[in-house]
């Protein structure tokens, strides 16, 4: 009984960056960050502190690391981010009730209401993404970036 030998996978060069998802993602993403970046300044946001306020509108209390999966920011960049929504009174933090080790994050008024300023403008860049693609074909695409997620989570959140 003989092994077949795996086929190498194809060279970058092959499968052209145009057709690589990897890249394709992170161009999608940068150009929707840089989308955001004036309407973020004018609040005094970054993308670490708008992708924390984001989770916050519709999570109330996670703990900081959930946060920081969920906000796809890393620990130490959120928790100075953090600190500089708290200053600003943007966010609260409490000690979790069942582990006084864990801290709990919290959204503000003026928190939620600097959110709620900014979400028009993330709905907009979301729609120019989506120009031309029909309901469906846009369903679908959501529907594979969900199961490309549960390919690679490494977090049950």
């Amino acid at each position: 009984m003989t092994e077949e030998t795996p086929t190498p996978p194809q060279k970058l060069g092959e499968i052209g960056l145009s057709n690589y998802a990897p890249y394709l993602m992170n161009r999608i993403m940068g150009r929707y960050n840089a989308s955001l970046r004036v309407e973020m300044a004018g609040l005094g946001l970054t993308t670490a502190k708008m992708r924390a306020l984001a989770v916050l509108s519709v999570m109330d209390g996670p703990l900081i690391r959930e946060l920081a999966v969920l906000a796809v920011t890393e620990q130490s960049t959120l928790s100075r981010a953090l600190d500089q929504l708290q200053a600003d009174g943007l966010i609260r933090r409490e000690t979790d009730a069942a582990d006084s080790r864990a801290v709990r994050v919290y959204s503000t008024d003026a928190g939620r209401a600097a959110f709620e300023q900014l979400w028009p403008h993330m709905a907009l860049a979301q729609e120019r993404m989506f120009r031309g693609i029909p309901e469906d074909e846009r369903r679908a695409f959501t529907g594979t970036l969900q199961k490309m997620l549960a390919n690679i989570r490494k977090h049950e959140i």
